[in-house]
């Protein structure tokens, strides 16, 4: 019989740094980490190949899954705030969310991760410029690690747990079972038997956490999806701004709606790729820590949040039908110019050779109007507009719109302040609990469950 005192479902953020510090902390608690994707050495797109240019719908997404979860290969923002990001302090505090992420940042640095800025937005003169034009930046410290420097912390992450965690790889949870003393963890391979059971899949998981819950009868939530369009623009337009706070949330209340719309996830000098979240592709964006390997855009996603009320439940259902229609007219991700967009035309291959932007995805020329519902594309095209007075050139005809970007919010898993479930043991966390939804936050969730258990096992 495989028994363990500590199962963890997932090695994304949180359960990465969850082994961490299980690891640190003198405990004697026997530990095993499933992961259904690769090891990190072997998180290999093959798109990054010479002879495949487009996404084939690999049966297990390497940008999405493995050894980091879904920040591995994305940017490797860490953004130590309670402003975004998620809920991590209305179950801890504000002063223990903190301190976690923090902790989260310290641990970084010492694997690696010193070089890289610890960027502010705080007292930043952007923030003034931005409320001139009802634009409102909001309040972080980013250490940007890029995904080459993020990829060698974790690889040094790794080298100092393995000896200490059992970790599976390529293999899947099928199923659970609530037992006398514990639980059955059922893959496609074996069946293993624990004492605690923490569940953090990630974003990509939402949908089978979502009907573990409902098997177990564990309260969900599930209202909310951020849909929008990944823009990419010359460097230059933005590096005013990139160059003192890196990463800016700016938030935008629409005239026309008195919708909120953001920025997110920014990457100057980057590029924009695609990834494959369920079987459907969408449109994301990263960028390096080397100098060598900068192009000439920044991109940024621009995201219209929608919330729904009864009777309707499932947001993330209502995103991918979306994503679908780009898919369908696309074949994966639609690109269009901005100045196209606003005049009721389609971008077309002859129109793009014209186009003083390069684009750094290759993805088909299209029409977005097609795709995003008119509220939603009404509401970017006024954030964009109200982004151009701060950074004159957003607006320009040569911007380019990379569609559809959607951010699945995991249904938010009734948790308590330790963020254990109401089964005694069966704890959810990370991305895959709705409770966090930021590599930060993930992150410093995983250190405080461990400790929580380390404690136990003493």
């Amino acid at each position: 019989m495989k028994k363990y005192d500590v199962i963890i479902v997932g090695a994304g953020a949180s359960g990465v740094f969850m082994s961490y510090e299980m690891t640190k902390i003198k405990n004697n608690a026997k530990v095993l980490m499933i992961e259904k994707g690769n090891e990190l050495t072997k998180r290999i797109c093959p798109i990054d190949g010479e002879k495949i240019k487009e996404c084939i719908s690999c049966q297990t997404c390497n940008i999405m899954n493995g050894y980091g979860g879904a920040g591995t290969l994305s940017d490797g923002k860490y953004n130590i705030t309670t402003h975004f990001g998620g809920d991590l302090h209305r179950y801890v505090g504000e002063d223990k969310a903190y301190e976690l992420m923090y902790y989260v940042d310290e641990v970084l640095c010492n694997m690696g991760g010193s070089d890289a800025k610890l960027y502010s937005t705080m007292n930043s003169g952007l923030k003034t410029a931005a409320l001139r034009h009802d634009l409102h930046l909001l309040d972080a410290k980013v250490r940007h690690l890029g995904t080459d420097r993020n990829m060698k912390i974790l690889s040094r992450i790794f080298d100092y747990i393995k000896d200490r965690i059992d970790m599976v790889f390529n293999e899947e949870v099928k199923d659970i079972q609530n037992m006398d003393k514990g639980f059955a963890v059922i893959t496609g391979e074996d069946t293993y038997y624990c004492e605690n059971l923490v569940l953090a899949t990630g974003r990509s998981g939402s949908k089978w956490i979502s009907q573990i819950c409902d098997k177990f009868e564990i309260v969900t939530e599930r209202n909310r999806v951020d849909i929008g369009v990944r823009v990419e623009l010359p460097a230059a337009i933005f590096e005013h701004i990139t160059s003192e706070v890196y990463e800016s949330k700016i938030v935008y209340k629409t005239e026309k709606y008195n919708d909120l719309v953001r920025t997110f996830c920014m990457n100057p000098y980057g590029e924009v790729v695609t990834e494959n979240t369920n079987g459907i592709i969408t449109v994301n964006g990263h960028s390096y820590s080397d100098p060598n390997l900068r192009t000439e855009n920044t991109n940024f996603a621009l995201l219209v949040s929608n919330k729904f009320t009864e009777p309707f439940k499932d947001s993330n259902e209502y995103g991918e039908s979306i994503a679908r229609l780009s898919n369908m007219l696309g074949g994966g991700v639609l690109l269009q110019r901005f100045g196209d967009l606003v005049k009721g035309r389609r971008s077309s291959e002859r129109r793009m050779e014209k186009c003083f932007t390069r684009p750094t995805l290759r993805a088909v020329p299209g029409d977005l109007s097609l795709v995003i519902p008119k509220r939603q594309l009404d509401n970017i095209i006024e954030m964009i507009y109200a982004l151009d007075k701060i950074a004159p050139g957003t607006a320009n005809e040569d911007t380019l719109l990379y569609g559809v970007e959607v951010k699945f919010y995991n249904s938010k898993v009734e948790v308590d302040d330790h963020l254990e479930t109401k089964i005694k043991g069966f704890y959810v966390l990370g991305d895959g609990s709705g409770v966090t939804h930021s590599l930060s936050q993930a992150s410093a969730s995983g250190i405080y469950v461990a400790r929580l258990l380390a404690e136990k096992y003493q």
